[in-house]
């Protein structure tokens, strides 16, 4: 096989097309982009909750004063300090607890102060209506019903909360529009699947001509599909080099410049440059094989070669 004829006929199949082929181009560049952000997405939702579960704590909260008067946990009156000693002992006696950490009333009025000092409400509390409390980090943060089930409803408590329920929410959030963006690729893939098809075919009718005469000379089948292979797989590389520009481009506007995000939301721990790098051969391979398979099975059946 010419390597001249081939790269010829694929210049003849781009510019006979020329409004297909930039169709292709473009459906391949958003739908390859929405899979590279949801792999990105993926990776963000791993690293945070490596990030965040690790600093998991469980709230032992105390009865006080005020919680004895309308709180049915706390009916028996507020916390004592045997109890306090009590539940401290059995916190340190059990296997799953890494560390234990107090804080007085005092403390979280402070805290509370630090938080939300700006609020109508801060200026009417006073640190005796604050709870104390016993701040537990657990081995595995999973195991937080174990704690529940031998505190919850003991004298001197009033609630045992987890931070993971709550961060487990905001996981889900990330997850359920993790998945709403691949619903959305695999639309924008089937669009450009099915656009491949079309101007493999169209480009084929075009050139049927040429074709006939290959064919009736003695011509290979792979000898008469390659041109228009090729056509597809240099479309739907155009569009995963564009992709793969379009992520570049958003990693570092939306994370370290413009909007900054790196720097706004620090509490937060993004991917680095390392992931959004792997993802770029993929994207790439990606694109040259998915157009090019797409062709050649529509050949197959259209040519009958």
């Amino acid at each position: 096989m010419r390597a001249q004829f081939v790269l010829s006929e694929i210049g003849v199949g781009l510019r006979r097309n020329l409004t297909m082929t930039f169709a292709v181009i473009v459906s391949v560049a958003l739908s390859l982009s929405l899979f590279g952000g949801s792999l990105l997405m993926s990776d963000q939702v791993s690293t945070m909750k490596g990030y965040w579960y690790d600093k998991v704590n469980v709230s032992i909260f105390l009865c006080n004063k005020s919680d004895a008067q309308s709180d049915v946990n706390c009916a028996k009156g507020a916390v004592t300090e045997d109890q306090k000693k009590q539940i401290l002992s059995d916190l340190h006696k059990m296997p799953i607890v890494s560390k234990v950490a107090y804080e007085s009333q005092d403390q979280a009025y402070k805290h509370y102060k630090e938080q939300f000092g700006n609020s109508p409400l801060s200026s009417s509390l006073t640190p005796d209506q604050m709870q104390e409390s016993y701040r537990i980090k657990l081995k595995d943060p999973k195991k937080y019903q174990v704690i529940a089930s031998a505190f919850n409803g003991r004298d001197g408590v009033q609630s045992v909360q987890d931070q993971k329920g709550i961060l487990d929410n905001l996981f889900q959030l990330l997850g359920l529009m993790n998945r709403a963006a691949l619903l959305v690729m695999a639309m924008m893939l089937i669009v450009a699947l099915l656009l491949i098809v079309n101007t493999v075919r169209v480009s084929a009718f075009s050139r049927r001509r040429e074709t006939g005469i290959m064919r009736l000379v003695g011509a290979s089948g792979f000898y008469i599909q390659a041109p228009f292979i090729m056509e597809a797989a240099v479309a739907g590389l155009i569009g995963g080099g564009l992709a793969c520009v379009f992520l570049v481009i958003g990693r570092y506007f939306t994370i370290d410049h413009g909007m900054a995000l790196a720097t706004k939301l620090q509490l937060i721990n993004f991917v680095g440059w390392d992931a959004v790098l792997t993802k770029l051969p993929l994207i790439l391979a990606t694109s040259v094989l998915m157009p090019a398979l797409a062709a050649f099975f529509a050949l197959r059946k259209y040519l009958k070669v």
